[in-house]
Parts: C-alpha cells; structure tokens; sequence
C-alpha cells in the first residue's frame, strides 16, 4: 500500500498577524545601524585598507577550463614494463584506446623506439580530462628519451638527447683485507673495482696473488647529467702494486673508435689466456698429487679447484672453438675448448651449461660457458679447471702464457703521447696525496 504525505494549506483569509512594539523598535534599530555601518566602510580610507580577496589561480581550480583545453594532471603516471608485457596491454591497464596507440605507432619515431622497450624501463604518460593521453616519455638510454605530445586529435614524436659531462676523479688506497673494501672506502662502485679486475686480470690471479698491503691507485671517469652523478664511467689509467711488482694500465680509443688498455710500452693488458675462469674465488685444491677424497687413495690432480657458490659463471679463459659439451665420467658436466693448435682448456663439475652453447662453437675471451657445481665425482659446488699444452697438462698457476700483441704501428706516436699526459696526471694526484698526507695536523 503506497502512502503520499498531504501537503499543508494556508487559506487566504488568514488574518494579519500583528507584532508587538518592542520587537519593532529593535528591527528599526539595526537597519540604520547597518546603514551607517555601510556608509563608514565605503569611505576612501577604509577602501584603501581593506584586504584584497584571494584569488586562486585557474590552474589549480577543480573547475574545467573554459578555453576548450583539457587540464594536465600534475604527477605524471609511471608504468615499469614487466617481462611479456605489450604496448597495447599498457594501454589497457592504463585506460587508453588502442585508436589512441595506433595514433602514436603512426609517427615513425615513436614506433621505432616503442617496440623496442625492454623490461624494467619505464613510460610516463600524463593525462588529462576524461583520460585522454597528453604526453607519454620513454628513456631510452642515459642520453635520449622520447618524447610524445599530442596536437588535437593526433600526435608528435621527437627524441631528446640529453648531454653528459665527464668529470674525472682519482683514488688511491692499499688493501688491508680484500679488493672490493679497500675500493669501497676509496670510493669506488663495484662496477668500477670489477673493471679494475678484469684490466689487470691477465697478469694477476685475484683469487690466488692478493695479499694484505698491495695497492692501487685509479683515474676515472663519472657521468653527470643536469648536475646530478649518473653512474662511474671508464678507467683512464689505473696502477696496481701486487707483492712487490707494478703493472700500469691504459686507456687508449683509435680513431675508428675501438678502445683497449695497453702498458705504458704500448702492449695490449689483454693476454691470449686470463689466468682464472671464476672470478674472486679461492684455491680448494692445486695442481699436482693429492690425496683423492672420494676414492680414499694418491691420485695425480692434473689441474685447479676453485671452490665457489653454486651457479657462479664460468668464463672462457681465451678465444675458442667449443669440442666438447656434456657428462664426462667423473667430471660431471663439462665443456671442452680448443685454443688453435697447441692450446685447450677443461672446465668440470659444472651445474648446467651457458645460454645456446653448443658442440662446434666459436666463444670468445670472457663469455660465460657454464655455471659452477658439483656435477660427477664432487663433494662440494666448485669448478675443475685444466690446461694443456698438445695435449699434455699443465699447471694452470705456473703455465707461461703466450704474449701479447703490442699496439699497431700506425698508432703508436698517437698512443704515447696520450699515453704520457695520463700518467702525468696520475703522478700529479699521487703527488697531491703524499703532500696532503705528510702535512702537520693544525688545531
């Protein structure tokens, strides 16, 4: 059953209601008061003195623009691509079209650069009214980011490139109790320590050769854009005193572009051989008889143990062509490499093989072949290492490597005259440290 409410009615001959006098004359009252009141304020010097009111600029109002242009949002909206992802599924999660998208990939800036994101990266969209697209931006690299920018109902894209300056630094410090504190308290990224390592990696074995009071002394580049420290850049020469003996390294561009380190007597740091195939791990076990633990007997170790975590990656000792991969009777899961005709290394006990791999391979000085376990006749996760010399093993500590190539002819006068300017460099700062250090504490 639906219920109305009735409406009350006044009827017309309700009769006029009359008011006592004291409420009347306290009516009459406040109108010539207010009167007067008006009369003071609207005076020029109380409209002098009168505040100003605020006025909130337009573009902070909640209300629409009038002009027809849609209102930006303030922060912009930050998507990370994750591994899979598409364009057109970003442009789902974030609301937009795929007209909207198809717009974009029109422009042949935007789709060259846009099918090409990787994961892990960003793009930052700015919205405006009813969620329609204004601005996307994707970095591309530390240098160039695209940019698109609607204009009406279409869009524009254009990449923006953005300057680096390279500023150089100096350190200097003596290893107490291993590489990467000493170069952290020097000041040095990882990155940088790690590229230290692998320059002089030719010469010394970082997991064998380090002691307690070897130095280095390091100049090189950080990156800075618009003022602010980007990442450590390349080594520009770098001395490390390893138990008595100084190797100096460095760096040195052609003018086609290509870069390498060199001594200061134009030969390449960069060896046929690296000494070790896992970096910063130690010694379980050396080449020669011992003591076998699994067959309980004297037994000759025809190479090198290096005891390291599982899955740490195994590099490739020099250039070679991959002979052998797969189990190996107590070896567990090797690779075999061939180093032209005299030349092949072992790597042993591995947990699985390096990406796409194969039998018949070419590899190069440093990619990784494998990761480090304890395939086959193993008590612990670590790596076998052999090399032989026509087929007869060696000890892979002691062995005399082949030599380096010394820098091409045609630039070698280029080579040490830059050569020169670097090290001068480089004893200046030494110098600077010394004085520093032998000058009397003030109060």
């Amino acid at each position: 059953m639906a219920y109305r409410r009735k409406q009350a009615t006044i009827p017309d001959t309700t009769p006029p209601v009359s008011l006592p006098l004291r409420p009347l004359l306290f009516l009459a009252g406040l109108v010539v008061a207010t009167t007067l009141f008006a009369v003071v304020l609207d005076s020029p010097t109380q409209r002098a003195s009168a505040p100003v009111p605020l006025e909130i600029p337009a573009q902070f109002t909640a209300e629409p623009q009038s002009d027809g242009i849609p209102a930006i949002s303030l922060e912009p909206l930050l998507v990370t691509i994750k591994p899979g992802d598409t364009l057109s599924g970003i442009f789902d999660r974030v609301g937009l079209s795929q007209q909207e998208l198809h717009r974009i990939l029109e422009q042949k800036e935007a789709r060259k650069t846009l099918r090409a994101i990787r994961p892990g990266k960003e793009l930052s969209f700015m919205l405006g009214d009813e969620n329609r697209l204004q601005t996307l931006s994707y970095a591309i690299d530390l240098t160039r980011t695209l940019e698109v920018y609607r204009e009406g109902d279409s869009f524009q894209a254009t990449t923006v490139q953005h300057p680096l300056e390279h500023r150089t630094r100096f350190t200097s410090a003596a290893i107490n109790s291993s590489l990467f504190l000493a170069a952290q308290k020097a000041g040095l990224s990882d990155k940088t320590t790690m590229e230290m390592a692998d320059i002089f990696g030719w010469d010394i074995d970082f997991a064998l050769d380090i002691r307690s009071g070897d130095q280095f002394t390091v100049l090189y580049e950080e990156l800075y854009r618009d003022g602010e420290k980007i990442r450590s850049g390349n080594i520009l020469a770098a001395e490390f005193t390893n138990q008595g003996k100084t190797y100096v390294a460095i760096r040195y561009t052609t003018p086609e572009g290509r870069s390498g380190y060199y001594s200061p007597d134009g030969m390449r740091m960069r060896k046929a051989f690296r000494r070790t195939p896992v970096e910063f791990s130690r010694i379980s076990s050396r080449f020669g008889k011992r003591f076998h633990p699994i067959l309980n007997r004297m037994r000759a170790h025809k190479g090198v143990d290096y005891a390291a975590p599982t899955g740490t990656p195994i590099r490739a000792t020099s250039d070679g062509k991959v002979v052998h991969k797969g189990r190996k009777g107590g070896y567990g899961k090797t690779v075999i490499l061939k180093h032209g005709k005299r030349y092949s290394t072992l790597y042993a006990h591995m947990s699985r093989y390096g990406k796409g791999l194969r039998r018949g391979q070419t590899v190069k000085q440093g990619q990784i072949i494998g990761y480090v376990g304890q395939s086959g006749s193993a008590t612990g996760p670590h790596l076998h290492y052999e090399f032989r010399i026509d087929g007869v093993h060696h000890n892979p500590l002691t062995v005399r490597l082949p030599k380096a190539l010394p820098i091409e002819k045609k630039y070698r006068e280029d080579f040490k005259a830059k050569a020169e300017k670097l090290l001068a460099r480089m004893e200046q700062h030494k110098g600077t440290l010394v004085a520093q250090a032998s000058r009397p504490e003030t109060e």
